[in-house]
């Protein structure tokens, strides 16, 4: 007991000199000139000091504070590069080619990009940056999903004109853009994403004098802009939480930003994690006139995690515990996505701290994630594709197993996860033991399960793909696979896979 109290002091101290390591980085680097007044003015006679306009409305928020995590590793900053295609290149801070586009002079703007050779992508972050939403062709967002049934995807995307986005030039202004189309083809290469958002945003950036930098309203803490696609989808989800959350990360934010979606969808389910995940959320066209950010960060698309490269690259990384890698670091070893599964369950206040040791006390849970129709965004039906044609027949045939079973205590959980909030999805992620279910996005959840949690998918022959195996790799979880010849599974090969699973827990 005296040698785990040590060791749990060693590791308490050792967060808090890190995290103030963190703090002491983000506000020497990200240093930028206060205004002198925050008093608000009329738009028509903006009060000036030393040439430049003072904001005309700062908005000060409350940001959560980072949570402490047990898989957290430091995120390493330039002076240390991850080696090309290692696992920190892939899943960490890969982000270590630093290239400055706009140095601040005399408190005008600044912007600068961190780029990933191993992912072929970068994440940007810039001060005094201003947004001018009536300059962005897209939808408001945010609306009730039923009113607007029928709406196209391309209306929600956005399309930028020039001087969507304004950086403040200060008193000298030498180009008209903030990067020309060869920075665009090295930094942020468009690859395989025929519609790159982010690159378009970054694209139409347009320097001005600091007389013209004019805002009806400022935002003063860190805030990332984001894009999705295909975002009632939880595993394209997830990426594009990945990559906000490596954002933030990477360019050391003492606290968890703020967040704004540069698109114009409408509300869906998974909007509660976004907002339990980053201190707020708004839609860039939600804002009546044009807002200036003290510091924005641009986060790479999801396409451009590895969690979806992954899916066409070979990544070869396995999932470890973070005392490993800390004692041993390995450039094919990672923790990273267990990292991430912990901020998740903290962003909903769940508890990190749980062991699975022996059997547990109310016996083992073993949740079967089912597949339900659900209205999903305005371009569907409500009808979900079926990957498992008899899935009530193997769950009424797992429910009888359950009950006759003579050895220890299981607890069969029916995963209706379109009729449960995403606190309780995670929680019934967090509880099991054994996580059952056919091919579909809702398995993407395992990046939140426990160590020594069991994973088994059935596939049918159409949909053989590699997303869960891969995750469930790369975060060190054990899997198993159901290979069918059609979408009809045998409830008792179902049964008797289980029944092995079962039997290794020491059941």
């Amino acid at each position: 007991m005296n040698r785990r109290t040590s060791l749990l002091i060693r590791t308490l101290v050792f967060l808090f000199i890190l995290n103030s390591l963190s703090l002491f980085y983000y506000f020497t680097h990200h240093h930028s000139p206060q205004p002198s007044s925050s008093s608000s003015t009329s738009k028509s006679s903006p009060f000036k000091v030393n040439n430049y306009l003072t904001p005309l409305s700062h908005q000060t928020h409350f940001s959560k504070p980072w949570p402490i995590l047990p898989s957290y590793l430091p995120w390493p900053q330039s002076a240390t590069t991850a080696p090309l295609r290692s696992c920190e290149a892939y899943f960490g801070n890969g982000f270590t080619h630093r290239r400055d586009v706009l140095h601040a002079r005399d408190g005008a703007g600044w912007f600068r990009c961190w780029h990933s050779e191993t992912l072929r992508s970068s994440v940007c972050e810039g001060g005094r940056l201003r947004m001018v939403p009536e300059r962005i062709a897209m939808t408001s967002g945010g609306e009730s999903l039923t009113a607007v049934i029928g709406r196209r995807e391309e209306e929600e995307l956005p399309a930028f004109q020039e001087g969507a986005f304004e950086v403040d030039g200060g008193g000298f202004v030498d180009r008209k853009f903030l990067v020309d189309r060869e920075f665009l083809d090295r930094f942020v290469p468009r690859g395989e994403v025929t519609r790159h958002t982010m690159r378009d945003l970054i694209g139409k950036i347009r320097i001005v004098g600091g007389k013209d930098f004019e805002c009806d309203e400022w935002i003063e803490e860190p805030t990332l802009l984001v894009t999705r696609f295909e975002y009632a989808n939880l595993f394209h989800t997830v990426t594009d939480w990945y990559s906000a959350y490596v954002s933030s990360r990477v360019t050391g934010l003492p606290n968890l930003p703020h967040l704004i979606f540069v698109d114009g969808h409408c509300m869906a389910p998974l909007e509660e994690t976004w907002k339990a995940l980053f201190s707020s959320l708004r839609y860039a066209k939600n804002f009546s006139g044009s807002v200036c950010f003290r510091h924005a960060i641009l986060s790479p698309l999801g396409y451009e995690t590895a969690l979806f490269k992954g899916l066409t690259e070979d990544i070869d990384c396995s999932g470890v515990p973070a005392k490993e890698l800390w004692q041993k670091p390995d450039d094919h070893k990672t923790a990273r996505l267990s990292e991430f599964g912990e901020m998740i369950r903290a962003a909903f206040g769940l508890p990190l701290n749980i062991r699975r040791d022996g059997k547990p006390l109310f016996g083992h849970n073993v949740l079967f994630v089912r597949r339900e129709d659900y209205l999903a965004h305005p371009r569907h039906g409500g009808k979900v594709e079926s990957r498992l044609s008899n899935e009530q027949e193997v769950f009424e045939s797992l429910k009888s197993w359950v009950s006759g079973h003579k050895g220890c205590k299981i607890n069969l959980v029916n995963g209706l996860f379109a009729h449960m909030s995403m606190k309780d999805q995670v929680r019934a992620i967090q509880d099991a033991s054994v996580i059952i279910g056919a091919h579909g996005a809702g398995l993407t959840h395992i990046v939140s399960a426990l160590p020594k949690t069991v994973i088994l998918e059935i596939i049918s022959s159409q949909f053989r793909r590699p997303h869960f195996a891969y995750i469930a790799r790369w975060k060190g979880l054990e899997y198993h696979a159901i290979n069918l010849a059609g979408s009809h599974a045998d409830p008792g090969t179902v049964i008797k896979e289980l029944t092995d699973i079962m039997k290794s827990l020491g059941c």
